[in-house]
């Protein structure tokens, strides 16, 4: 199976764009990426069983799905394993970066927010 990023309609009025999909070349099944899986029900339940039509950016809503849309572009249009773990890293020393600077300015809300960031990248590795 190999990872794509696909757009995905909910409730056929909702357009989620940049979801991070495995797809089998053979039988055509495809299954989410597990890294994302809890990011899409949460989107999902704040979209209620009746949205208005919209375009969401999942890229934007997720740690796990901006990883693998920057490694999507430095990979030349190509999700390649070397490339995700590089955009892995980086985006993880970013959220770091940016947790010092919250620490020193005792900013709990920031880094309440930096931790969850954080602990989406580190799920996948984690279970």
């Amino acid at each position: 199976m190999n990872l794509y990023l696909r757009t995905v309609v909910y409730a056929r009025k909702v357009t989620i764009t940049k979801v991070p999909v495995y797809e089998c070349g053979r039988c055509g099944r495809s299954e989410l990426f597990a890294g994302v899986k809890a990011d899409i029900s949460r989107l999902i339940g704040q979209l209620g069983a009746h949205p208005a039509p919209r375009t969401i950016p999942f890229d934007q809503e997720s740690e796990w799905a901006g990883v693998l849309t920057a490694a999507y572009a430095a990979g030349g249009g190509k999700l390649e394993s070397a490339a995700v773990a590089k955009a892995a890293e980086e985006r993880t020393n970013e959220l770091l970066d940016l947790w010092l600077i919250a620490s020193s300015l005792g900013d709990e809300g920031w880094k309440s927010e930096l931790r969850e960031k954080l602990s989406q990248l580190s799920a996948l590795y984690i279970t």
